[in-house]
């Protein structure tokens, strides 16, 4: 089965950009940091999504988020779905964080249980097919609006949602032009997805 094992983010600024994932994912994890000018405007067609156990962790990593020079986007509240808020690190990457439950069943914890790419695809359908092909399974779909791939905990987890909906899900313009300034490792790359994103061997 493949999975995905790290993402690179690419920015001018690599500095800002390490000491922000190091502060949430520490300095060993799945996230790593590389320099690149290509140019890149807008909404740039994915999320990247922390997945806590509960509402005090996500407020803590939510600040920790802040204090490492990430911006706030959304301040994190309840919904419908759980808790959460949304952040735009250093390097323009939107970071969700969030839980599915709405109560503390522990001691607040700077820590969180899983990491979700979350890509905005042009045709779900045929993403889905295409990642099917290259060896993904997949754990949930509904139709042509959201399809979410098995992942062990270990193991970054991959999602598709329609880029209109996911824009609006994070609060911004789906408009977008350029590079997607990030880099998906995995054990079954090197390829290219239809919506553009680059798979490298991990």
């Amino acid at each position: 089965m493949t999975v995905i094992e790290s993402l690179i983010v690419e920015t001018p600024d690599t500095a800002a950009a390490e000491a922000f994932y190091t502060a949430l994912v520490g300095p060993d994890g799945p996230v790593a940091v590389r320099s690149s000018d290509a140019p890149s405007s807008g909404f740039r067609g994915f999320t990247l999504s922390l997945i806590a156990s509960q509402p005090d962790n996500v407020d803590a990593l939510y600040d920790a988020a802040i204090a490492s020079g990430g911006t706030p986007l959304k301040p994190a509240k309840k919904s419908l779905w759980g808790y959460g808020g949304l952040v735009t690190a250093p390097d323009g990457t939107i970071l969700n964080i969030a839980t599915s439950t709405k109560k503390n069943t522990g001691p607040a914890a700077r820590e969180f249980d899983k990491i979700v790419l979350l890509i905005g695809a042009e045709d779900v359908g045929a993403s889905k097919q295409f990642y099917v092909d290259h060896g993904l399974t997949v754990g949930k779909s509904f139709g042509r609006k959201y399809v979410e791939f098995t992942s062990e905990k270990e193991h970054i987890q991959l999602g598709l949602y329609t880029r209109r909906a996911l824009a609006k899900t994070a609060g911004v313009s789906p408009d977008g032009s350029g590079s997607h300034r990030i880099a998906i490792g995995s054990d079954a790359g090197p390829f290219t997805d239809p919506d553009g994103f680059a798979w490298e061997s991990a």
